[in-house]
């Protein structure tokens, strides 16, 4: 079949090509999907009289969406992970099984998570740092976030689930038509009226309101095109009756491998929360603007890693999988070294030509200066940052969650909660600036270290499958790849 043939490319086609073929869909897709996000904030930071107020209103609810997308990721990533993993080993019905538990999974937690989002709206707000003047801009986009909160779901988990079953072309073109469609309601529903070049148009003039619902309606349309592709007949892996009951050992490894990503957005949400509320503190609704700006760019760079992750992610669960651990040790050094090319073009333009992405979300001169000092602190270690993503996705993707969970979790909690409680008592607002740079740095040694040590064999005792991890090493220092 079709797709078999598909799947079989990852054990036999050249490294480098297949990782170009896998990681080009996924870079553009997640680049798409983060310029998706970029969209909202740009738009929104240009209301009149109340664009930075709303922009800080929407930062406050990133803590939300970052606990929702903890959910989503554990099932998304995890399924996904399994899917490449069975297919790599043959086994083709359960690879199709838990596609099946995917969707309901997903359906599942994005009734119950928007469900108790909109329950407790207002402590939750309140929680993570909204004050009088931003809170009001937050819950009007947070509440039609949560009512669409299983289409959010759906859609990321059938994205998750073209790429590992052999579509990262349609992926790509899922997000791409999120982003088009978005990019053309956004204005129509946030501003009254709209200046076209010969003319103007009447809009909805929703406010802040009317971005979250372009959001929805951007996500709707994407899973329409999403749902269509995967019930295919023709493909091995498709939607049909018979696979979408639970299945406890299923359920059990598609949480177990989620568990890292899980974990990496849960401190997320927590970090946020800190940071929210150093910024509060010592710079106000400006300063969380600021964030709000910094991490849309910034994300971009780290969007695009991300990318290079998921293409390597089929490619290594494969040929783990497959037991051919020479191609394993190839991609993720060409990885590593993708990833490193990227980070480092993110501290080119947030060092030395800040104030050109900053333009794109404010004219205000007080907001622009603290964004770009901000920026410039927070990129001094970004040259690092794409080797520590790849490794940590690297134990994710050949089921190794443990280790994949540890470098997720040091980096916020190990490492930067405690800076984020110290240094802005001493540095002020540039304190949460420096916190971050700072866990960047050590969670790259971190990752270094745990690599290393992988290779090296020590602990294998604890590691499944010793003679494979064996093999891994022997390749890995000597060269002995693979063709």
């Amino acid at each position: 079949m079709q797709q078999e043939n598909r799947t079989k490319e990852l054990g036999t086609a050249p490294i480098g090509s297949l990782l170009m073929k896998y990681a080009i869909p996924a870079v553009v897709a997640m680049t798409a999907s983060s310029l998706y996000n970029m969209v909202d904030r740009i738009f929104i930071g240009h209301i009149p009289e109340v664009g930075t107020l709303s922009l800080g209103g929407l930062a406050v609810t990133f803590p939300v969406m970052n606990l929702s997308a903890a959910f989503g990721a554990m099932v998304g990533v995890g399924a996904s992970t399994l899917m490449s993993i069975k297919l790599g080993q043959k086994d083709y019905k359960n690879a199709e099984r838990t596609l099946g538990n995917l969707v309901t999974l997903n359906v599942i937690v994005g009734i119950v998570l928007g469900v108790l989002g909109i329950a407790f709206i207002h402590p939750l707000l309140t929680f993570f740092g909204a004050s009088e003047q931003t809170y009001q801009y937050a819950y009007e986009y947070m509440f039609v976030i949560l009512l669409g909160n299983v289409v959010t779901h759906l859609y990321l988990g059938f994205n998750a689930a073209l790429r590992s079953t052999g579509h990262p072309h349609v992926a790509m073109a899922a997000t791409i038509t999120t982003v088009v469609v978005n990019s053309v309601l956004d204005p129509l529903f946030i501003f009254d009226k709209l200046d076209i070049g010969i003319g103007t148009i009447s809009g909805f003039g929703l406010g802040i309101r009317g971005a979250a619902i372009a959001t929805i309606l951007a996500q709707v349309v994407a899973l329409i095109f999403v749902a269509y592709k995967l019930s295919n007949k023709k493909d091995l892996l498709h939607l049909h009756s018979g696979i979408y009951g639970l299945r406890k050992n299923i359920v059990k490894n598609i949480f177990g491998i989620g568990l890292s990503p899980f974990c990496m957005q849960l401190c997320a949400c927590l970090v946020v929360i800190l940071i929210n509320k150093g910024l509060t503190t010592h710079g106000g609704d400006t300063a969380i603007a600021a964030y709000g700006i910094v991490n849309s760019i910034t994300f971009l760079f780290v969007m695009v890693v991300l990318g290079v992750c998921q293409g390597m992610q089929p490619i290594a669960g494969f040929n783990y999988g497959a037991q051919q651990f020479g191609r394993v040790n190839e991609v993720l050094k060409k990885a590593i070294f993708l990833a490193t090319i990227i980070m480092c073009c993110s501290f080119t333009l947030c060092e030395f030509f800040p104030q050109y992405p900053v333009k794109l979300f404010t004219d205000d001169p007080e907001l622009s200066k603290l964004t770009i000092d901000g920026m410039r602190l927070i990129v001094s270690m970004s040259p690092i940052v794409g080797f520590q993503i790849v490794t940590g996705n690297f134990f994710q993707s050949i089921g190794m969650a443990k280790k994949s969970i540890f470098l997720s979790t040091s980096r916020q909690l190990v490492f930067l909660v405690p800076f984020l409680l110290l240094f802005p008592t001493i540095w002020g607002t540039n304190g949460v600036w420096i916190s971050i740079a700072a866990s960047d740095a050590l969670s790259a040694l971190t990752a270094a270290v745990m690599l290393y040590m992988f290779y090296r064999g020590k602990n294998t005792r604890r590691v499944p499958r010793v003679r494979a991890i064996s093999s891994l090493r022997r390749t890995f220092f000597h060269n002995r790849v693979t063709p």
